[in-house]
């Protein structure tokens, strides 16, 4: 079995997380998503997401294109997550560009773009500007 796996916060859920998620799907025979911790998120973002962890679980599990969902409690823990799942490829949005080259090692790694226009970041500061 050919087994993908990403990772992101999938706060504000968008389209643009559809389409990575599809993308990476159709990139193997089963798709693992490693769903940032609220605390991860926090120290990467200053930030905590709008929607908890646990919910955002919830979101990405009921998609048909995800088979299985973890929580992801730390990005230096990306190797152990690759072998513990037993996956062949890793899937990330290219603003992480070469950031992961570091995982080759043990399993593919492949970039994707990102959908044009379209950020949780911005959908938040659009959202506190007209309140």
């Amino acid at each position: 079995m050919n087994r993908v796996i990403t990772f992101g916060t999938f706060d504000v859920f968008h389209v643009g997380h559809i389409n990575i998620l599809e993308r990476a799907r159709e990139l193997g025979d089963y798709l693992i998503v490693g769903v940032s911790s609220d605390e991860l998120n926090f120290s990467k973002k200053k930030r905590y997401p709008i929607y908890n962890q646990k919910d955002r679980v919830k979101i990405i599990s009921s998609l048909k294109c995800v088979d299985e969902v973890f929580v992801e409690e730390s990005l230096e823990l990306k190797l152990e997550y690759i072998k513990k799942y037993n996956v062949k490829l890793l899937v990330m949005g290219d603003d992480w560009q070469g950031k992961f080259d570091w995982v080759k090692s043990d399993c593919d790694v492949l970039y994707l773009p990102r959908t044009p226009s379209i950020s949780t970041t911005e959908i938040i500061e659009v959202v506190k500007a007209s309140f």
